[in-house]
């Protein structure tokens, strides 16, 4: 059977093919009677018309489409910035494509070949400005989560990463907390560059900070951990992590030297992935609405496709206490 036509509507309904535009377009008040636009869409339902979005999109030279580029699916946080993304986007008509990265740090090149032609607008989340070059960040509208808002003139949403920082710090210190040691993702990006920065910046004079980086998983942290946690003598009481992926394989470092968390090792992450009340004990950690950052990334491409300049403070972040930290050990 062929896909029915707008005409087809048309001559069942016993009106203009005109006046089905209007009314499956919704801009039938005030032309169109409300009876034959009941009619209409009546005689579309019966027949299983269904428009070509194809063929008006390329009519409009739009696809209400956006692209959101992100390091890997396998991250929870990254699954959920897209939830929170395609929820405002639907609320608006438009579709979000999920592209991951290959390489878990910044998009492959030519994710597929159309890519100008298939989208509206690119969100891009944790990545270097100058990656996007492959898929048209130069001259399709673009919106930054989570990067550099200093290396592209790009509409940004950002998390408060120092002030996660600062809330961590807060926590330790009070605790007689004073050799730290800063275990960081070995990933290169603005994102854990500032969280570094800030930790630095936090504990200046107060305290030893030493840093060990370590890639983003369980066993390369392990690994990391065990060698740093190694000589007793040089020892910290507290580990900040970049990540709770991070944090979880301190923990399991510490196990495995047989040094106690909070005990003996005081032990934060960063996130509050589900990972961090799967684990024993369960994760201090700054939580990060992730949601929420794919929230407003849509929203701000959608204002920068009305031609409206975005502008919005950066989201607040909150650390959930768990069991993970207490007071430092005693000499």
């Amino acid at each position: 059977m062929t896909r029915p036509t707008s005409r087809d509507v048309a001559t069942a309904a016993g009106v203009s093919q005109a006046t089905v535009s209007l009314v499956l377009a919704d801009k039938w008040p005030g032309r169109v009677s409300e009876r034959t636009a009941t009619h209409v869409r009546e005689t579309a339902t019966r027949l299983g018309y269904r428009p070509n979005l194809a063929a008006r999109n390329l009519r409009l030279g739009t696809t209400r489409t956006a692209l959101l580029v992100v390091p890997a699916l396998t991250n929870e946080f990254f699954a959920r910035v897209y939830t929170g993304a395609a929820r405002v986007a639907a609320e608006h008509g438009f579709g979000v494509v999920l592209y991951p990265s290959p390489d878990g740090t910044g998009p492959a090149r030519d994710p597929f070949a159309s890519a100008r032609a298939a989208l509206d607008g690119v969100i891009a989340s944790s990545m270097a400005a100058d990656a996007l070059d492959a898929i048209g960040g130069a001259t399709l509208p673009l919106v930054m989560l989570d990067s550099d808002p200093a290396a592209t003139t790009a509409a940004h949403v950002n998390l408060d990463m120092a002030d996660g920082m600062r809330q961590i710090t807060e926590h330790l210190l009070p605790l007689g907390h004073r050799r730290f040691l800063h275990l960081a993702s070995a990933v290169d990006s603005w994102t854990f560059d500032t969280r570094a920065e800030a930790l630095r910046a936090l504990l200046g004079p107060h305290a030893e900070l030493r840093t060990v980086r370590a890639p983003l998983t369980v066993d390369g942290a392990r690994t990391a951990m065990e060698t740093a946690l190694a000589t007793p003598r040089d020892r910290p009481t507290a580990v900040v992590c970049d990540d709770d992926i991070l944090a979880a394989g301190a923990c399991k470092a510490a196990r495995r030297l047989g040094l106690r968390v909070p005990e003996d090792l005081s032990v934060t992450g960063f996130d509050d992935l589900a990972l961090a009340t799967a684990v024993e004990p369960e994760l201090t950690t700054v939580h990060l609405p992730a949601e929420r950052v794919g929230e407003q990334g849509m929203t701000a491409l959608l204002t920068v496709l009305e031609g409206t300049t975005w502008t919005a403070p950066d989201i607040p972040v909150h650390l959930v206490v768990r069991d993970s930290t207490g007071p430092a050990p005693t000499p």
